[in-house]
């Protein structure tokens, strides 16, 4: 068998690693739709004048916009560094709570948009489906065979 013809070696990938590269997937796509949001006609006017998304900009406002992007941030250390059963619970309420949260970036956008806001969010919500399956499913340790034990006596 050549070289080209072998199967390719493809080890399983921790659990850890995949939800670590799914947020990082995620963060990427938040961020990236954020900034392309400002080249819509009339954003920056609206950011000048001091509103964004109807709200006046605030120190508050900024405050939770960088909580919004910080938390996708945080999952991907927290995905490698937390203990496992941890890991598992964070990563199923993170992705829970994003979900809400990633739809509701779509409320009021004018039809106009639609196909940009429906692949953008169409993409991150197939990133948290993939984060909650893998957190879900995340695999246990084997129960190792060892010996039986006898059953005790009814007697």
């Amino acid at each position: 068998m050549s070289d080209r013809t072998r199967p390719l070696d493809d080890p399983r990938m921790p659990v850890r690693a995949k939800l670590a590269a799914a947020w990082t997937s995620f963060m990427f796509l938040y961020i990236y739709v954020d900034y392309y949001h400002l080249y819509r006609p009339g954003i920056l006017d609206d950011i000048a004048a001091g509103i964004v998304f109807e709200f006046d900009i605030s120190p508050a406002l900024m405050t939770g916009f960088l909580a919004l992007v910080s938390v996708p941030a945080l999952m991907v250390v927290l995905s490698m560094a937390l203990p496992a059963r941890v890991s598992r619970v964070v990563n199923l309420v993170a992705a829970s709570l994003y979900i809400p949260v990633t739809v509701f970036n779509a409320v009021g956008e004018s039809w106009e948009w639609a196909a940009f806001y429906a692949l953008s969010i169409g993409l991150e919500l197939l990133l948290l489906a993939f984060i909650l399956r893998s957190a879900w499913t995340w695999p246990r340790v084997p129960v190792e065979a060892g010996p039986r034990m006898p059953l005790a006596s009814t007697r």
